[in-house]
């Protein structure tokens, strides 16, 4: 996170150039909030619904961007990040769940992946304002404080928005689900829709009313979903997205770029290109499919992390040779063109998506705490890790990293593209227990799709 360079400035006891430690920490405080209201923000999406759990989420942010904006010392702002992890959380939890439950399912993946757009948008935004205020003391409370405003902004938009039609079915206000459906759908399709929900709701109450933590590892059709969402979630962070959105300053002076301006700069270039590549992720994610787009995405991330690798090894032995610096810079940005589309967004809307609707607030909260969890790991070891082995050698570890992420996708995640979350929930169960549920083929149907 490219702030934390001023930051450093601004407390020098931490600013020892031998030690990472505070780096570290300041970016992995607001994992562990994250972590915990990830955890968290599942039952309360379910408890409460995901219009409240957002609402939840941005008065939490915009009190952690307060603190941040005025700490008289760092442990007052490690506690902002704290709280604005929580935030975040909360808010990874119900974004993509919401979206995805008022969606058609012909658009559903472009339409959550558009929630990952306006994340990267905002990295985009963060980084032309924090560039602008490079030159100015002590600007870096500004930066900070200034991202509550769209926290505020969507807390009083959101009042504005239904609650999530399915939500509400769940718990039996289908007066209420019906009228935010029939905003969405035409009759014919809103007599399908309200069937579909009908017939899942009956299901899930025969199995249990209460739907708890160790019920997703036994029942195996569950058991299998949460395996392919966790776990796509997991290798989004351990092929180094974050280190490269965190760290890109860092590592673009690492690079042999040794002004602050000039890293900041260079990043922004990379935040611009991680914005548009999320815009194509939109429309191939429901044109390409899931599958085919990870799996893209992942090859060219092997290939960009195998040249970043090989740019800094070549400049350990030559470093007098400038070129090897915008080398780096290169797969760094070929790292982000290849990452964005796929990688990015894949994960988030397959996991709004592969789970039946009693479990989709629970499983999608531990899927997004395996997410954040994973996010802390590589975030608080990666400069140590680079400072033991050397960078070259961390980028391949996580094109390695990547490799078996090639293979999971093949293995364990099937093609969703254009299924309701019915026939979504149809796949499962054939993959658990054959294809004996006159389903007519649906996983043949998803993978070739």
């Amino acid at each position: 996170m490219q702030i934390i360079l001023l930051i450093c400035e601004s407390f020098p006891v931490w600013k020892h150039p031998e030690s990472f430690s505070f780096q570290e920490t300041i970016v992995s405080m607001a994992l562990v909030g994250a972590i915990i209201g990830a955890a968290s923000g599942g039952w309360i999406n379910d408890a409460y619904g995901r219009k409240k759990a957002t609402l939840l989420a941005d008065v939490v942010f915009t009190a952690g961007a307060i603190v941040m904006a005025v700490a008289p010392d760092p442990y007052v702002l490690i506690l902002g990040r704290l709280l604005v992890g929580l935030g975040v959380g909360i808010a990874s939890v119900t974004a993509p769940v919401y979206i995805a439950e008022a969606s058609p399912s012909e658009v559903r993946g472009g339409l959550v992946s558009t929630n990952v757009l306006m994340i990267t948008g905002g990295q985009f935004l963060s980084y032309l304002v924090n560039l602008a205020f490079t030159e100015v003391q002590g600007t870096w409370r500004w930066m900070l404080g200034v991202s509550a405003v769209p926290a505020v902004i969507q807390f009083f938009l959101m009042l504005c928005l239904p609650e999530s039609p399915r939500w509400l079915f769940m718990k039996n206000e289908k007066a209420k689900a019906i009228a935010v459906l029939s905003n969405i759908y035409d009759i014919s399709r809103l007599e399908d829709e309200v069937d579909h929900l009908s017939t899942a709701l009956e299901e899930e109450r025969q199995k249990k009313r209460i739907v708890r933590y160790l019920d997703i590892f036994k029942t195996k059709e569950i058991r299998l979903a949460f395996l392919a969402g966790a776990g796509l979630q997991a290798f989004q962070q351990f092929t180094g997205i974050n280190t490269v959105m965190y760290y890109s300053p860092t590592i673009v002076q690492m690079a042999g770029f040794s002004s602050n301006q000039l890293a900041l700069l260079l990043s922004l270039i990379v935040a611009a290109m991680n914005a548009a590549g999320t815009i194509a992720g939109i429309y191939l994610i429901d044109h390409v499919g899931r599958k085919n787009l990870a799996l893209s995405s992942l090859l060219g991330v092997i290939a960009s992390l195998v040249i970043l690798a090989g740019s800094f090894f070549a400049q350990t032995s030559d470093s007098s040779n400038g070129i090897y610096g915008w080398l780096a810079v290169i797969g760094l940005a070929m790292y982000i063109a290849f990452f964005s589309p796929g990688m990015g967004p894949v994960p988030w809307t397959v996991n709004s998506e592969i789970y039946p609707e009693q479990y989709r607030g629970i499983c999608g909260g531990m899927s997004a705490t395996v997410n954040w969890i994973s996010n802390l790991i590589v975030a608080q070891t990666f400069l140590t890790i680079a400072e033991a082995v050397g960078t070259g050698s961390t980028f391949l570890i996580l094109a390695g990293i990547a490799v078996l992420a090639v293979v999971f996708v093949i293995v364990f995640v099937p093609e969703t593209k254009g299924l309701t979350f019915v026939e979504v929930e149809q796949i499962w169960k054939e993959r658990a227990w054959g294809s004996g549920y006159n389903t007519e083929s649906l996983l043949e149907q998803g993978n070739e799709s």
